[in-house]
Formats: structure tokens, sequence, C-alpha cells
């Protein structure tokens, strides 16, 4: 003799439940440890990067390298920016690494004694800087519009610590979508 099992019906208000939780803490997680989108509130990284682009950042990989010069990094306000008001995150590219010697002279950046060659910029720099040590742990960030953004050479260094992530892809608009890719430098005398 058989035993006959009686169906088992879920409630559909418990299954909504459980798959409206699972979406928003596979959401919550991945935007909190992997990627995230953000936007470009400001010219400082033109021509690279416009007004109003959509990024993702990538959140991850600075967990198994440290960042290289030309990344475009998503970083916390310092401490400095933070006494000035500031609360929403910014990007720049690094170009100053921890223990290097930086300078900006003659309209060039200059690392180590070696001026770098950045076709990505808007204009040459038309200020002089440094030269300074990048302390240990800590980035020298610049934007791309070098003369109209507010950034390490006017306030001082990124620690690590406050690198959220590194802008890999736009999304945004849909003309321009595309990788980020950073740049390969060359030293020039």
């Amino acid at each position: 003799m058989t035993q006959q099992t009686q169906p088992h019906f879920e409630n559909p208000w418990l299954e909504t439940a459980k798959v409206f939780g699972l979406s928003l803490l596979l959401a919550f997680g991945i935007r909190t440890f992997v990627a995230e989108a953000r936007y470009i509130p400001s010219g400082s990284m033109e021509p690279t990067l416009q007004v109003n682009d959509r990024l993702i950042i990538d959140k991850l990989s600075y967990d198994f390298e440290p960042p290289q010069r030309g990344n475009m990094v998503v970083f916390k306000p310092t401490k400095t920016l933070r006494q000035q008001n500031f609360h929403d995150a910014f990007i720049k590219r690094v170009i100053g690494l921890p223990g290097e010697k930086v300078e900006v002279k003659s309209g060039r950046v200059y690392i180590n004694g070696s001026a770098l060659k950045e076709n990505y910029i808007a204009a040459r720099p038309d200020y002089q800087w440094g030269p300074v040590i990048v302390p240990p742990n800590s980035y020298l960030v610049l934007g791309d519009n070098r003369n109209n953004s507010y950034d390490s050479h006017y306030w001082g260094f990124v620690p690590r610590h406050n690198i959220i992530g590194r802008a890999i892809f736009r999304f945004f608009p849909f003309n321009r979508i595309g990788e980020l890719n950073s740049p390969v430098y060359v030293a020039s005398q």
C-alpha cells in the first residue's frame, strides 16, 4: 500500500517576500563589495569624462593590487576636504604613487625628475607645484582638466583607505559607452 503525499502549497505572499528579500540582499552585497554606479557632477575630468557621464566603479580589484598611475579612482573626501564641508565622493586620476617625488613646472608633471607624457589632459597645467614626496599609503591625484580641477595640488594626498574603487566602464551616454582604460606612460625628457 502506497501512501500518497499531499501537495504542499507555499503562501504566495511569503514567496514574494523571500524573492524580494534575496534580491535586496544581493543588490546591497554587490553595491557594497563589488561594483557600483556613479555619475560625474563636474568638469574636472574633462575631456576624458564629461558632466553627467555614468560609470561603473570596480570596488574589488584594489583588495588584490594597489592603485596604479593613470587609474581613475573614486574616493571619499580626505580630512582636509571634510573640514571644508565636502561630503560627496571625488573622482580623479592617480598621478603620484607612494614614495615618489612629484613636481609640476613648465606645463608638465614630473615624477622622480622625468616628465610624464599625458595625452588625456584638457590643457597643460598653468601652475607650478612641488616638488613633494608622496607619503606612504597615499596617492597624489589630479583632474584631467588640470587648470579647472580642485585636486591634490590644492588639498594634499589621498590616503589609501579613502579610495572606494576604480572607474572601469562608462555606460551612459550611449554614444560613448565603453571601457575606461588607464594610459600607458612613457618617460620623456
